[in-house]
């Protein structure tokens, strides 16, 4: 196997990836499930990486581990050996199930079925128990390929188990994003050196990619933006053809992902100086950021968190632009379960990772304060280098 991430400073060992499949097998055996099948796309590998390191490119991925701990990993037909070079499992079966979307038929191909897939993982008899992770991301063609295998099964939707497994994060792992975090910064400050009015948001987000990887990430955490003035108001967008002019609010969200595992730092530069309520906007969204931050520590129930934080917004006349919690999860993808809700059940755990991730949405534009940080004992590490400058740029 070519495992070329390895080569880097920073990486998951080899044996991480077994010893994710151990812990996966002995939580299918507390639940009765005789075995696991996780599913993901180029978009949202997170969990076949989890196991395999492979992402795919296209085709869909998939694993599959038996509460023995056997473990396999599907692919699409054109992913064979892109898919055995990278896998950590030695076991790589090709699926037609996990073909692209241009639904290509591939009519000379005898492809693997599921069943080929059980047996090399030791799965056998017909009223099996299979839980299936990843269910947004378990395709219709997946899931009646599954069924069509094992017309007796109880399918089980068991994401939470993904969640059990992901939601503490390894020193491996705090390393990986560590080190995205350290890039996703030095970006940052290269773009405000280089920006200037006149210049498009797509050329800021080029300055950005050329550090990323110059700086050895495997590729962006997420897709980079580089917003200004309305745009900014956008919680999920892409950046445009949009020339800043003097005086623009220009939100940067920039990040890096190192062997998988993607971090993203977001604040607010402004092209000349910022009055009046557009500055208190910027500020008190700065405010709640630092505010969320200091209410972390291992053990608070999580809603009480995203409760309090809720207030804060309706206080200040913000409640019709409140768009979601004060923090979310972060790892293999730079979004993942759980969040941090007003309805969440859980309470925060020493190595948790979230992105402390501050949105406010006002008529006319918006501002987004965010970091890394992991949780501990007494509080918050800071995963990133510590964001809170208001950039007010001479230009």
């Amino acid at each position: 196997m070519d495992h070329s991430t390895s080569h880097g400073k920073v990486f998951i060992p080899d044996h991480e990836y077994l010893e994710r499949v151990r812990r996966a097998a002995s939580l299918l055996q507390r639940e009765g499930l005789d075995a696991l099948i996780v599913n993901g796309t180029e978009s949202d590998y997170a969990n076949p990486r989890y196991f395999s390191g492979y992402w795919p490119l296209f085709e869909r991925a998939g694993v599959a581990i038996s509460a023995h701990g056997e473990a396999a990993l599907m692919c699409g037909p054109e992913s064979r050996f892109f898919a055995g070079d990278r896998s950590r499992l030695d076991k790589v079966f090709v699926l037609k199930e996990y073909r692209e979307g241009a639904d290509p038929q591939y009519p000379e191909l005898v492809p693997d079925t599921f069943q080929d897939v059980f047996k090399a993982i030791k799965v056998t008899g017909s009223r099996l128990r299979i839980g299936i992770a990843s269910f947004l991301d378990t395709s219709m063609t997946i899931y009646q390929g599954i069924r069509a295998s094992f017309p007796e099964a109880e399918l089980v939707q068991a994401d939470h188990i993904m969640t059990k497994l992901r939601q503490i994060k390894s020193p491996a792992e705090l390393a990986c994003l560590r080190e995205g975090y350290r890039i996703a910064e030095l970006a940052s400050q290269q773009v405000i050196k280089e920006i200037r009015p006149g210049m498009t948001e797509l050329q800021m987000v080029g300055v950005a990619q050329r550090v990323v990887y110059d700086e050895g990430a495997e590729y962006e955490g997420l897709p980079m933006y580089v917003f200004s003035e309305a745009s900014t108001r956008h919680a999920i967008s892409r950046s445009s053809y949009r020339r800043f002019e003097r005086g623009d609010i220009v939100q940067l969200n920039l990040s890096a992902k190192i062997d998988g595992y993607s971090a993203a730092i977001g604040y607010p530069v402004v092209l000349g100086r910022l009055e009046g309520r557009r500055r208190e906007i910027v500020l008190f969204g700065k405010e709640a950021h630092f505010w969320t931050q200091r209410q972390v520590r291992a053990g608070v129930p999580v809603s009480d968190v995203a409760k309090k934080f809720y207030g804060i917004y309706a206080e200040h006349g913000f409640k019709d632009n409140y768009v979601y919690g004060p923090l979310h999860s972060t790892g293999l993808i730079e979004v993942e379960a759980p969040w941090v809700e007003t309805n969440s059940d859980y309470a925060f755990l020493p190595n948790m990772t979230f992105q402390i991730d501050t949105f406010v949405s006002a008529d006319t534009f918006g501002v987004r304060w965010e970091k890394g940080i992991v949780v501990t004992e007494g509080g918050c590490d800071v995963l990133s280098p510590e964001i809170g400058t208001l950039y007010e740029l001479d230009v």
